[in-house]
């Protein structure tokens, strides 16, 4: 069987099948502990609404404060818990794959992301204590999670890709991907259950994510040439044992660096992280707090809802494109993202209306851009050799901020639920600053890391297809000179 370098449709199956439950999950457990608390049949009728007055208002609105609490209390634990196992497997699994080959990082969350649908299917279907899907949460976690998978996947393209212009609309068109199938399988959702209840989104993500299998195992190629046993690369020359490769590959990508790139790559790490823990904060909490008083949306809206959101990963992928071909300077681009997911923010804290609801997606469309371009500048500083290294920190790193930026929010949000739902968003949007503020600092280095060479271990500079990649948009200007004396 012939084997495709494609892992676009890896990533488009995955997408489909993780959005298509992801949107269900906070609803399932939402309801649960409706029933729970209030001994009552959760309303799913047209005519009947969670929201609607009645003669026990003040008892109503202290079961929804209560049920949002437990709610997000129980998406708390839940992050907790897999946190650890998922950094760690994401760390070893994507740097190894500089060696192993990078599909591993890709089946094994895949595997991962199976067993956790199908635990989620069982408790649905057989009524089973709701806390065995904390279980199957840690459980998933041993296999990686979304930060190994893109880590592998944008490894994967880095390996292919031998010019920034090609790689930069690559990784943001994976991010395409992503919305796109994400929000077919969100807009479906809402319908999906209200005409079939829980049990067959369950089980058609399940057998989406079987067919992503056979896929990653039969059909796609490797693109790394697997190190031979007795520990010497392909063109002969020795390689370090595997675990002091582990350990130090992170070490080397900094210290074959300059002075001056060293603190750019920092302050780049610095943009990414802190941009993904006040993004993913923020967002996770979205499908709650349309959940919650006054909006009381129905499944039916909130697929409308996260349909909506996911076109962002579209308009974002045409404004990267866009502003690339203008030669508009990158570190520009990644700020322009971020300042549309803080507008977008500041209006999700004051939306008490469905319609104001629906239109927070508007300044969130570039909300996206940021990552492919932090992403892609990062890539260009590292040698070829590194890109496993780089993306096994880069996955390490937005894993872990992602799971913290999910547990501290949503221990904020069940703490000021009951005074002002809207508080967790405004301290999101008070938090962009910090990467807009460490956008501000590389740009006053003012060092053009897509022209300084990269150092090698015998101190030469490997070039690696410079004469494409002086053709691109630099980082810091559309003209701006390398004028600095040491090189990456």
């Amino acid at each position: 069987m012939k084997r495709l370098y494609l892992v676009e449709p890896v990533v488009a199956l995955y997408a489909f099948s993780s959005f298509l439950i992801y949107p269900l999950v906070q609803q399932y457990v939402y309801r649960r502990f409706w029933q729970q608390l209030t001994n009552t049949p959760y309303p799913v009728s047209d005519n009947t609404s969670r929201c609607a007055p009645s003669n026990s208002s003040s008892n109503q609105t202290d079961f929804h404060k209560e049920v949002q609490k437990q709610t997000s209390l129980f998406s708390l634990y839940s992050e907790l818990l897999s946190t650890i196992p998922s950094l760690i497997v994401t760390l070893v699994l994507v740097a190894y794959s500089d060696r192993g080959g990078r599909k591993i990082t890709i089946i094994m969350p895949l595997i991962g992301m199976l067993i956790y649908t199908s635990t989620f299917l069982a408790v649905s279907f057989f009524e089973l204590n709701i806390y065995l899907l904390i279980g199957s949460s840690f459980l998933c976690s041993l296999f990686g999670g979304i930060g190994t998978f893109l880590g592998g996947c944008f490894a994967y393209i880095a390996d292919l890709c031998q010019d920034d212009r090609q790689k930069t609309l690559r990784m943001a068109g994976v991010d395409m991907m992503i919305g796109l199938l994400s929000g077919v399988a969100a807009i479906s959702t809402g319908y999906f259950l209200r005409a079939a209840g829980f049990n067959w989104p369950f089980f058609t993500s399940a057998l989406c994510l079987c067919l992503t299998l056979v896929y990653a195992v039969f059909i796609l190629e490797e693109t790394v040439r697997k190190t031979p046993a007795d520990g010497s690369d392909i063109d002969g020359s020795p390689q370090c044992p595997r675990l002091r490769q582990l350990i130090f590959g992170f070490c080397q990508i900094f210290a074959r660096a300059s002075y001056k790139c060293k603190i750019v790559l920092a302050l780049l790490m610095i943009i990414f992280t802190s941009f993904v823990f006040t993004y993913i904060g923020g967002i996770s909490l979205m499908t709650l707090y349309e959940l919650n008083e006054p909006l009381c949306w129905t499944e039916i809206l909130i697929g409308y809802g996260s349909a909506l959101s996911t076109t962002v990963f579209l308009t974002s992928f045409l404004g990267v494109s866009a502003f690339t071909y203008c030669g508009v300077p990158q570190l520009l681009i990644a700020a322009l993202g971020i300042l549309s997911v803080l507008s977008g923010l500041i209006m999700v804290a004051f939306a008490k209306t469905t319609v104001l609801m629906f239109l927070v997606r508007i300044p969130m469309l570039l909300s996206i851009m940021p990552f492919p371009v932090l992403r892609s500048v990062m890539s260009k500083i590292v040698s070829k050799s590194e890109q496993g290294a780089l993306f096994a920190y880069l996955s390490f790193l937005e894993s872990l901020f992602n799971n913290i930026g999910s547990a501290v929010f949503n221990s904020i949000y069940a703490a000021t639920v009951g005074w002002y739902p809207g508080f967790v968003f405004l301290l999101a949007a008070g938090l962009c600053v910090i990467p807009l503020s460490a956008i501000a600092g590389v740009a006053l280095i003012g060092v053009d890391v897509t022209t300084e060479p990269i150092k090698s271990e015998d101190g030469t500079s490997e070039e690696d297809g410079q004469a494409e990649e002086n053709d691109t948009s630099p980082l810091l200007s559309s003209s701006s000179v390398n004028t600095s004396a040491g090189h990456c």
